[in-house]
């Protein structure tokens, strides 16, 4: 499986960006030089390259360059950079992993018994109707702005989109012989939904995870960089570009800087599911 996976070009690109990134986000305090909260009034907006001693949070200073220059508050963007890979990463991964969890469960329920899909679908169509980051924003406002609510609010409006998916699947499997022999066997019908159901559900749920942490990312910079993501004092790349997008005519870098992070990032999560789903799914694979 792996063999043709890796001979698609866009999964081959995708992992190799995030294997990258996650390099990066893991070796984050190695290979930033300050603490990205750190901040030191005398090189406010220090141009990049910039070399110089920095004030260390306990009053000690240190040799320091500015690779991509300071912010308005002293703080070394280069670091706040690579601390952001790791968070932005953590959004991803999380809101994948709830997203697709509730969704295949709440799907599977309404695909399997008739009586909770009219009562639980017509709640996933009203969700639908909501615009997903008009939904984030209010989760965020409800539940205050932390890492496990962003995730929450992130993860909630992709949910009636896995459970619609997953419905739809469980409605051409429970028809299958393999599950009604399961059934005449008097199988418990949590054993036919953990061991028959969802096995062949898993293809479709790993790609449409993928699609779901890329959005993620996106999502969570959007929160970042209106003022409704995480806190200040975390480094992401949403809230690193709204902080530079005042004095971004002056100051361009502020803004370009974790953009450029941002941007591939999104780009390799999102061919790393065009991959999965080229080689995993059927009709594709067929092509």
């Amino acid at each position: 499986m792996f063999a043709r996976l890796w001979r698609n070009s866009a999964f081959r690109f995708g992992i190799l960006v995030l294997l990258a990134l996650l390099a990066v986000a893991i070796a984050a305090p190695l290979l930033g030089t300050v603490d990205p909260a750190a901040m030191d009034s005398a090189h406010i907006n220090t141009p990049r390259g910039t070399r110089g001693e920095f004030a260390l949070l306990d009053g000690s200073t240190v040799a320091h360059t500015f690779w991509m220059g300071a912010d308005n508050f002293g703080r070394d963007i280069y670091s706040r950079v690579l601390y952001g890979t790791r968070t932005s990463l953590l959004v991803a991964a999380f809101t994948a992993l709830v997203a697709v969890g509730l969704g295949a469960l709440l799907g599977m329920l309404a695909g399997y018994f008739r009586a909770v899909d009219v009562v639980l679908m017509r709640v996933m169509d009203g969700m639908m109707a909501i615009p997903a980051i008009l939904l984030a924003i209010a989760l965020v406002a409800a539940l205050g702005a932390q890492l496990w609510t962003v995730v929450i609010a992130i993860a909630i409006p992709e949910v009636p989109r896995v459970t619609r998916l997953v419905r739809a699947l469980v409605l051409t499997l429970r028809e299958e012989p393999f599950v009604e022999a399961a059934r005449a066997l008097a199988t418990p019908t949590p054993t036919i939904l953990a061991r028959h159901i969802l096995p062949n559900a898993l293809a479709p749920l790993i790609v449409q995870g993928t699609f779901i942490a890329a959005s993620a990312v996106l999502t969570e910079a959007i929160l970042s960089f209106l003022g409704l993501g995480l806190p200040a004092d975390i480094p992401t790349w949403g809230n690193i570009m709204a902080e530079g997008r005042v004095q971004f005519t002056q100051y361009p870098g502020n803004v370009l800087f974790p953009a450029l992070f941002l941007v591939p990032t999104v780009l390799a999560i999102n061919l790393l599911g065009d991959g999965l789903r080229d080689v995993l799914d059927p009709k594709f694979a067929k092509r």
